[in-house]
């Protein structure tokens, strides 16, 4: 049960702060949904970080765990939108956006993880 409410409350708050971004980021950003992306960037910098902490110290099913990698970066990121996203791109011929994007996101994400893995090496 106790697993349960920490990824609860972690994903709670990672809505929330996915809700933030997407509001901060759609008052300068227009056309390339950048919300989406930094949402996903970020919370795959935190996954990274807190994975490589829990290789490093054998902690893969520490309450941290739950709290911040399954709930916090679980709600914070979204491969939903950036899918719907990129129909959206297709719909209205938009063949440029889609690549770019869906590019950019895979490059940025993975990347994101292998850093923060590395940072805690």
């Amino acid at each position: 049960m106790k697993q349960i409410l920490l990824i609860f409350l972690g994903g709670g708050l990672g809505s929330i702060f996915r809700y933030l971004i997407s509001n901060m980021s759609t008052l300068y950003f227009t056309k390339i949904p950048y919300h989406t992306l930094i949402s996903n960037s970020i919370g795959c910098l935190i996954f990274g970080l807190v994975m490589g902490w829990a290789f490093k110290n054998n902690q893969m099913n520490s309450p941290q765990i739950m709290l911040i990698a399954t709930g916090f970066c679980g709600g914070l990121t979204t491969f939903s939108t950036f899918a719907y996203e990129n129909i959206e791109f297709i719909k209205s011929g938009d063949i440029y956006s889609f690549v770019f994007y869906t590019f950019i996101s895979i490059v940025i994400s993975f990347s994101s993880i292998l850093i923060g893995i590395q940072l805690l090496k």
